[in-house]
């Protein structure tokens, strides 16, 4: 119904915030994190998704259409509605929630209010083949601010596909670029797939 509301901020709550628009207040709950980057006066402009239920229409907002995308994908999840999926992303980026997924890392996502380990897990079975590994080191490039980070993410990108051409599992590849990928700073994809490998071998 609402593709995305712009207007300026009126109020911010603990879980939800109030858009004015020509006239208009829209109640919107946002994850917490997108919370913490608002404040009241400014124009901003969410993107929606609708919500019916018996007793309440309800409105959730995102700052971009990746985080809008994602809510909707944690949703088809059996066992997740809109709080549930709210909490995943209060505590994970889009970008960290497709690593998390992708590298089977249940304990970051069950960090969520709300969310267990099996669900955790179910999050993890149901979308991990609707992600893919070369799409979610893209993302989180263009989503980065700084010139280095794209350079760095590239490597880590290569690095991956480089050691899965070697037999590795993305899983397996992933997690060790990963844990080398801390301490090698701004290494090249030639480093990090020396450093994975005698972490795996």
């Amino acid at each position: 119904m609402y593709a995305y509301i712009k207007g300026l901020i009126a109020a911010v709550a603990e879980d939800c915030c109030i858009v004015e628009n020509q006239g208009i207040g829209y109640r919107i709950f946002l994850p917490g994190r997108v919370l913490g980057e608002l404040s009241v006066g400014d124009e901003r402009k969410l993107y929606t998704h609708f919500v019916v239920r018996e007793d309440a229409m309800l409105l959730y907002g995102f700052l971009t259409q990746d985080d809008l995308e994602i809510f909707r994908m944690l949703l088809a999840v059996s066992g997740v509605g809109p709080k549930g999926a709210l909490g995943i992303l209060s505590v994970l980026s889009a970008d960290d929630l497709r690593f998390a997924v992708l590298s089977d890392d249940s304990a970051a996502i069950a960090k969520a209010p709300g969310i267990g380990r099996k669900t955790a897990q179910k999050v993890i079975l149901e979308l991990k083949d609707k992600l893919d590994l070369q799409d979610a080191f893209d993302k989180k490039s263009e989503h980065n601010a700084s010139a280095a980070s794209p350079s760095r993410d590239s490597a880590q990108s290569e690095a991956v596909l480089a050691l899965g051409a070697l037999g590795y599992s993305s899983t397996e590849a992933m997690k060790a670029v990963r844990k080398v990928a801390e301490d090698a700073g701004e290494a090249d994809a030639e480093t990090l797939i020396k450093a994975a490998l005698r972490i795996l071998y």
